[in-house]
């Protein structure tokens, strides 16, 4: 008997995605009978158990997730591949899939995106915003914009700009509860936290005279958030001491609406990156994006950080 493997696998996706064998089934045309013998025939060829199937839940074993894996993966390089012989190499056209932080994400990339869809009326934009990393695999990310350096060897980062991290506070705040001069100050301040799947980000670190300090934030005493676009609310509003990612921070400290705390102290770190799948190919809508943001990170470099003070650390 012929086997269509490549459909079971769209719909073991679908099922898995949607939390749903019969709603995959409606979404690709299959009555549900058809659906489950399909997911039937694609286990036993497997000689694997790729859900636990109850009347109300359908949830994926061990080995359904490694599967899942995998399949995204492949069937993502069937779908470029007909994409660049439909529509030729040049053309922009398409979804593209792109994870950021909240506050970034928001506000400077989201005009980007803007502008880049604008020259690109085809192309459609799926955005992901969160301060917790996303595993671009598993949420079929294509692209990602980091504060750092990624730790999964698979993936490749392309250096964007510099970057670095202040404490800041806003000057209401500061008038009221005085400025810090040393990192033993801030034991007498308020602080706003961002927390993330992690954990909560609060430990400081600096540089000063050579040497490497630190401030641990008490988290019962801190205000916190999941949301670095609400950190930084808070702390314009005045309710204490936020670190925020200079890329974050810039148009409120040139407005004058934050002051950072501390400024000869803060560290250099890895630098923005845009990170991507190294074992995919990049699509043209993937590569159009890269080098938009390549030449965008450049010009704002520029524009947006000069004359502020770059850590000599």
């Amino acid at each position: 008997m012929a086997t269509d493997r490549l459909g079971d696998m769209r719909l073991f996706v679908e099922a898995a995605t949607l939390g749903s064998l019969s709603a995959a089934g409606r979404k690709l045309g299959f009555s549900p009978a058809a659906a489950s013998a399909r997911l039937f025939k694609l286990e036993a060829a497997l000689h694997t158990k790729l859900f636990d199937r109850t009347t109300r839940q359908l949830r994926l074993t061990g080995e359904g997730g490694l599967y899942l894996r995998h399949c995204r993966i492949a069937l993502q390089a069937i779908d470029d591949a007909e994409a660049v012989l439909q529509s030729g190499r040049e053309t922009v056209r398409g979804k593209i899939r792109i994870s950021a932080s909240a506050d970034f994400g928001r506000n400077l990339l989201n005009q980007w995106l803007e502008e880049f869809s604008a020259v690109h009326p085809e192309l459609k934009i799926a955005l992901t915003l969160s301060d917790s990393l996303s595993n671009l695999v598993q949420d079929d990310i294509d692209l990602a914009i980091r504060f750092g350096m990624p730790r999964d060897s698979s993936l490749v980062a392309r250096h964007l700009a510099p970057n670095w991290r202040v404490l800041c506070a806003s000057p209401d705040y500061l008038a009221r509860h005085g400025e810090p001069k040393t990192p033993a100050d801030l034991v007498n301040h308020h602080f706003i936290v961002l927390v993330t799947a992690a954990g909560p980000l609060n430990e400081f670190h600096f540089a000063m005279d050579e040497q490497d300090w630190s401030h641990t934030v008490s988290m019962e005493q801190a205000w916190e958030t999941n949301d670095g676009a609400l950190a930084r609310a808070w702390a314009i509003a005045g309710h204490g001491i936020t670190r925020k990612t200079i890329w974050d921070a810039a148009a409120d400290i040139r407005a004058g609406k934050l002051k950072v705390v501390l400024p000869d102290l803060s560290r250099n770190e890895a630098g923005v990156h845009a990170v991507f799948h190294g074992t995919r190919y990049m699509v043209p809508r993937v590569r159009a994006l890269l080098d938009f943001l390549i030449e965008r990170f450049n010009r704002a470099t520029d524009d947006l950080l000069r004359d502020l003070d770059v850590p000599r650390f």
